[in-house]
C-alpha cells in the first residue's frame, strides 16, 4: 500500500506553509515527499522520489510546476489537482462556457479575435463599458486590466500581446463593481469563506485583496457552489464570485488556492488538505 504523499513546492528553501504541512504530517504519521519544481526536474529523480507515493499534491501556482505535474502523471501517478484542470477548468473562457451550459450565473463574456480590428468591432458590439480584458490563463490578477473605451481597450490588448511572442487568447467581460467573494472547497465540502476588498483600486482578486472578512453562505449560493463543484474536476479549489444587484455571479475557479486569508484558521485548513489527500 502506498503510504507516502508527494508534495510539489517552489522556492530556494521551504517556506512557512511547507514547514507547517510537514509538522502536521508528522503528527498525522503521514510521510510527505517534498519535490521542488525548481530543482527536481530530472525524470529519473522524479521517478525515484514518487515510487512509493499514492498521490502527489501540487501546492505551487508556478507555470513550470504544471510541466512537473504532467511528467508525474505520465509516470503513472495521481496528481491533485491534475494539470488537465489548468488547461480546461481554469481556462477562463472554457469555464464561462461551462457555467453557461449548466445555468450557473456568471458575468457576460465574449472571446476576442486575434485580429485587432475585428476585436475592436466585437467590443463595440459587446457594448459593455467599462470592460474587463483578461487572458484566458493567468494567476493572481496577472494579465487582467480594465478599459473605459475602445482606445484604451486597444492599448490593453496590444500590451498583453507585447508580453509574449504568441497572441494568447483574450476575453472581454462586463465590469461589475463588487468585492471578490472567495469560497474555498476541499473535496466537495466548503471549508472557508472570505470577502476580498481593495479600497485603493478596482481589483480585489489575486494579490490585490488587502482586507478579508467572512461571509455567510445562503441557500441560493449553496446551490450555485454545488453546481460549480459538480462541473469542475478540481478537488481543492477556490471559487471567486461577485455580486451584481444583489445577485451572485461566479467569476472563476482556481486550483492551488491560497489558504492564508485568516492566519488562525490556516493550520486547520492544511490539516483538512492532508486528511483529504490521505483518503484520496
Amino acid at each position: 500500500m502506498n503510504k507516502e504523499i508527494g508534495f510539489l513546492y517552489s522556492g530556494n528553501s521551504l517556506g512557512k506553509e511547507e514547514k507547517m504541512f510537514l509538522d502536521i504530517a508528522k503528527k498525522k504519521k503521514i510521510n510527505l515527499v517534498m519535490i521542488n519544481v525548481y530543482k527536481d526536474t530530472d525524470e529519473n529523480v522524479l521517478k525515484e522520489k514518487i515510487k512509493n507515493c499514492g498521490v502527489i499534491y501540487n501546492n505551487t501556482a508556478e507555470d513550470f510546476g504544471i510541466e512537473i505535474a504532467k511528467t508525474i502523471e505520465a509516470l503513472g501517478k495521481k496528481v491533485v489537482d491534475s494539470p488537465k484542470a489548468y488547461y480546461f477548468d481554469e481556462d477562463k473562457w472554457m469555464f464561462f462556457l461551462k457555467c453557461k451550459e449548466n445555468n450557473i450565473p456568471s458575468p457576460e463574456t465574449i472571446l476576442l479575435s486575434e485580429n485587432i480590428q475585428i476585436a475592436k468591432k466585437e467590443l463595440k458590439n459587446f457594448g459593455k463599458w467599462p470592460v474587463v480584458l483578461k487572458r484566458i490563463e493567468g494567476t493572481m490578477g496577472q494579465y487582467v486590466d480594465r478599459a473605459e473605451n475602445i482606445n484604451q481597450a486597444e492599448k490593453v490588448i496590444e500590451k498583453f500581446w507585447e508580453k509574449g511572442d504568441e497572441k494568447l487568447p483574450i476575453i472581454a467581460q462586463e465590469f461589475i463593481s463588487s468585492p471578490s467573494y472567495r469560497i474555498t472547497v476541499i473535496g466537495d465540502k466548503i471549508v472557508q469563506t472570505a470577502i476580498k476588498k481593495n479600497k485603493r483600486g478596482w481589483k480585489a482578486t489575486g494579490v490585490y485583496g488587502k482586507k478579508f472578512e467572512k461571509f455567510k453562505i445562503d441557500r441560493e449560493l449553496k446551490k450555485i457552489v454545488n453546481r460549480v463543484i459538480k462541473i469542475s474536476k478540481i478537488k481543492i479549489c477556490g471559487i471567486d464570485l461577485l455580486k451584481k444587484e444583489n445577485k451572485w455571479l461566479v467569476l472563476e475557479i482556481n486550483s492551488e488556492p491560497g489558504l492564508d486569508f485568516f492566519e488562525d484558521e490556516r493550520e486547520k485548513l492544511l490539516e483538512k488538505v492532508l486528511v483529504f489527500l490521505k483518503n484520496y
